[in-house]
């Protein structure tokens, strides 16, 4: 079984739809097998979001992650990289697909509700960075 990170974004914690995300995650048969619910310093953000560092949205995602709270998620199934990020859509929402998280979800671009390991390399480095102690 592969695992990979899910985060539920501040504007979906603060809409109250972290039950509704973990419901479509587990309904497309991943299961959840860590989880935290934290407000990430602005420093941390800009760690952990350090690949884009230079880009020009950059800061405008960093403040924005460390405005509310998070909740961080390991989850676990066949092919789940690939898998999750299907489940939740592209980047834009209004790129994504009809039933995807971001598409029925997400407020813009940068509220686009939640964040998804985008490779099995980069599952492995964003578990860690969250989940230090977790078997990845």
């Amino acid at each position: 079984m592969e695992k990979t990170l899910l985060i539920i974004k501040p504007d979906a914690v603060q809409r109250n739809l972290i039950g509704e995300i973990i419901r479509r995650a587990e309904r497309a048969r991943f299961k959840v097998v860590n989880i935290r619910y934290l407000r990430m310093a602005k420093e941390v953000a800009e760690d952990f979001y350090q690949v884009h560092k230079g880009k020009p949205f950059y800061d405008e995602l960093c403040n924005y992650m460390s405005s509310g709270a998070i909740v961080p998620m390991v989850l676990e199934g066949e092919n789940a990289v690939s898998g999750v990020r299907e489940l939740i859509g592209k980047t834009n929402p209004i790129e994504a697909h009809p039933g995807t998280v971001r598409y029925d979800l997400a407020v813009s671009l940068t509220k686009n509700s939640v964040h998804a390991s985008d490779s099995p390399a980069n599952a492995v480095r964003e578990i860690k960075f969250f989940f230090p102690r977790e078997d990845v």
